[in-house]
């Protein structure tokens, strides 16, 4: 990326209002209990947690879209939540977002649940209530249904397979190929269960574990990485990979041979709870709102860099990354890899 089309990547963050984009994965309710420690119990070696305050925020797919409509972009959610107070507690949170849940479906079963104990800035245990088996074949057409009535009224589809059982091969053989027909920018999470049904869709944002459970392999090196890459990308006939390395950054692959290492931006690491989700979400509303893959890359990067730096799984403002991107501008050089011949 040259100098120039670095200078660019602020001007996409007035479009981000414009785009449309669908999210359909596992919802979920990030629960957090803060407090501060004093003492440890006499009943056992852990520390006892006294709790000063308690709050509520969406997960898994529900972050993905709270994430773009923290910047400013348009978008609907497909999933399904408990008949329960937590399911109900989601749908109202999502709701005061101003983000479109009519394609929700309430069912008998228990909401996905993850409650995060913090004392201290410091996450003392996770308690995680779910259930994990794949949605009964009703629900499942029910949730094609919903995806065939948003598909027409959005610009991109973003699936986020979080392993809970909401998408299943089923679900994905009947709407990634609606979603290609139609021309939409189609962006994956993925899990290693589904991975080979992503044919021919526009991007993945696995990080480094789960592309090396795509290939069989640990990926312990910067080459490591890119021979998955390359053979993730070929296999797949992806137009884009994305592949998230914590503290050593991303690494782009594009069809053609283009491949490019974007080095983080974080300045400090208080949480990484939800970076993925950040990522996925920036990444997918750039390319909707015009981005080249390497542009849309390059701002998810510097979102993701804001997010991490806050305790709690958080978002990204247009401000806030419009400021971002002006203080850092020119300070980061990027590193790219030869084409391959």
């Amino acid at each position: 990326m040259t100098h120039a089309s670095a200078n660019s990547l602020p001007s996409f963050i007035p479009r981000f209002k414009r785009a449309r984009v669908l999210v359909i994965g596992d919802l979920m309710l990030d629960e957090f209990i803060w407090g501060r420690v004093s003492r440890i119990s006499p009943e056992a070696p852990v520390p006892v947690v006294w709790v000063q305050s308690e709050s509520v925020m969406p997960g898994g797919a529900a972050n993905v879209a709270n994430n773009i409509r923290a910047l400013s972009g348009q978008v609907s959610v497909i999933g399904a939540v408990g008949e329960d107070r937590w399911g109900h507690a989601l749908l109202e949170d999502l709701a005061s977002r101003k983000i479109d849940t009519s394609g929700v479906l309430k069912i008998r079963r228990p909401t996905t649940v993850k409650t995060r104990v913090i004392a201290h800035h410091q996450q003392v245990v996770r308690v995680d209530r779910e259930q994990r088996e794949p949605l009964p074949a009703s629900l499942v057409d029910r949730l094609i249904e919903q995806v065939k009535k948003h598909l027409t009224r959005v610009d991109a589809l973003v699936i986020e397979d979080y392993g809970k059982g909401v998408i299943t091969r089923p679900l994905l053989e009947a709407i990634l190929p609606l979603a290609r027909q139609r021309g939409k920018i189609i962006t994956v999470d993925p899990k290693q269960e589904h991975f080979d049904l992503y044919q021919r869709v526009t991007a993945l944002t696995p990080n480094r574990s789960e592309a090396g459970e795509a290939v069989g392999r640990e990926l312990e090196s910067n080459a490591d990485v890119r021979r998955a890459g390359l053979e993730i990308l070929q296999r797949l006939e992806a137009d884009g990979l994305l592949i998230t390395l914590g503290e050593d950054g991303m690494a782009l692959f594009e069809q053609g041979g283009r491949q490019t290492i974007i080095p983080t931006v974080a300045q400090e690491v208080f949480d990484v709870a939800g970076a993925g989700d950040t990522v996925i979400a920036t990444f997918t509303l750039a390319l909707a709102s015009g981005a080249s893959m390497e542009q849309a890359a390059r701002l998810a990067n510097y979102a993701a860099g804001i997010v991490v730096g806050k305790l709690g799984v958080a978002t990204a403002g247009p401000e806030e990354l419009s400021a971002t991107l002006r203080s850092r501008r020119g300070v980061v050089a990027p590193r790219r890899s030869a084409r391959r011949a």
